[in-house]
């Protein structure tokens, strides 16, 4: 049984297939939106539609922008010669957020993963060894995540471009801050490790 009309079922519903909102996420977000002053809710379907419309992949690093490269590749003052390679444009963020690294990036949409059926041709691996035979590049960072995945991308980026004599990198994971070591897993351990630094 129905308890709610069907224009507000139907809104829930639709609102229920966004990542990470549930049920009951849904429901409140409709009430709200239901809520709101007409103009309200007017302007941010228009900005969704506009975004929708409006966003593409930048031509050179693959992230989202609304022009034709991204403020970061446009940008004159970064370190040309360096690529970071990371899995999505929230990855990229997180990494512009510590304010440290100054080169660029290129965002694969993805990682390899044979078990959902995502392989090489499905994630922008093209698209990063057209830019490595095109631009001067001396060092690539791989940055995906420490998954099965992440793990498996990282190696395979490498296979790839180790014939070329560009560097390739692997950012170093481990124990994070605040992390006590008897709840640190073997592998994040031995990463630590094989990752230490002088002092």
């Amino acid at each position: 049984m129905d308890y709610y009309s069907s224009k507000i079922q139907s809104l829930i519903e639709e609102l229920a297939k966004l990542p990470g909102v549930g049920q009951k996420s849904a429901q409140r977000l409709a009430f709200h939106l239901v809520n709101l002053p007409l103009e309200a809710v007017e302007k941010l379907a228009d900005t969704i539609l506009e975004a929708r419309r409006g966003v593409r992949y930048c031509q050179k690093c693959c992230t989202l922008t609304d022009a034709e490269l991204c403020p970061i590749c446009s940008s004159p003052s970064r370190d040309a010669s360096t690529i970071m390679v990371v899995e999505n444009p929230r990855d990229l963020a997180a990494y512009e957020k510590t304010g440290q690294y100054e080169g660029l990036y290129h965002v694969l949409h993805g990682a390899i993963s044979p078990a959902l059926g995502i392989g090489p041709a499905d994630i922008r691996l093209k698209e990063l060894m057209q830019r490595l035979q095109t631009e001067d590049i001396a060092e690539v960072i791989i940055a995906t995540n420490s998954s099965l995945e992440g793990e498996t991308t990282a190696m395979y980026i490498s296979k790839l471009i180790k014939p070329t004599g560009i560097k390739v990198t692997r950012i170093a994971s481990g124990v994070p801050v605040g992390g006590d070591l008897e709840y640190i897993d073997e592998v994040t351990l031995l990463r630590a490790l094989e990752g230490r630094v002088e002092l």
